[in-house]
């Protein structure tokens, strides 16, 4: 990341909107606090950051189901916040990735400018390929906040869906079984 540009594009942001990026409440906003943000919210665009996916040899290839896994990313059109919750579940082949690996890579994944719906097939599409999964499922459950708080100024979920493979019909309803007892929706 580009450190100084970072700097003179925030500096300049709070001049466009009538700030004084000089007053000492605003100095360190533009010269730490938002560039440091940006780096943080953005890993996912470097795949030096990308999570090592450990894995063991697997004992069997019945479906390993994780809910519950909390997304924060930013939208690339407004820049601001989505959030929610991502389900996922993956039939492995000959290995299975440590269980926190798995929140790791969404976090990692949800660190870019996207859009949810793209965000759904990144993570859904990259596990498969690190973990050369037979099936995967990802479901994500996310208020955006270029919703909430401007344009229609409402909060709602927006609910998007990814599956990977071939996956038997006994699967699509354990996985649909994890999501509704998370709370999820159907």
């Amino acid at each position: 990341m580009d450190y100084e540009k970072a700097q003179r594009g925030v500096r300049l942001l709070l001049e466009a909107v009538g700030e004084d990026p000089g007053s000492d409440a605003l100095a360190e906003t533009w010269q730490r606090r938002v560039p440091d943000a940006l780096e943080t919210l953005t890993a996912g665009q470097r795949e030096a950051e990308k999570p090592t996916m450990r894995t063991f040899d697997a004992e069997t290839t019945d479906l390993v189901v994780k809910t519950g896994i909390p997304v924060y990313s930013l939208c690339e059109h407004h820049l601001l916040p989505f959030f929610g919750t991502v389900h996922l579940a993956y039939r492995p082949t000959d290995e299975v990735v440590g269980l926190s690996k798995l929140t790791r890579y969404v976090r990692w994944q949800s660190r870019q400018l996207t859009m949810q719906e793209q965000l759904t097939n990144d993570i859904a599409s990259g596990l498969e390929a690190e973990l050369d999964a037979a099936t995967v499922f990802v479901e994500m459950n996310a208020t955006h906040l270029c919703e909430a708080m401007r344009g229609v100024e409402t909060k709602s979920t927006t609910t998007t869906r990814a599956t990977v493979g071939e996956p038997t019909e006994a699967e699509r309803e354990r996985f649909r079984a994890a999501v509704k007892r998370a709370g999820g929706q159907r």
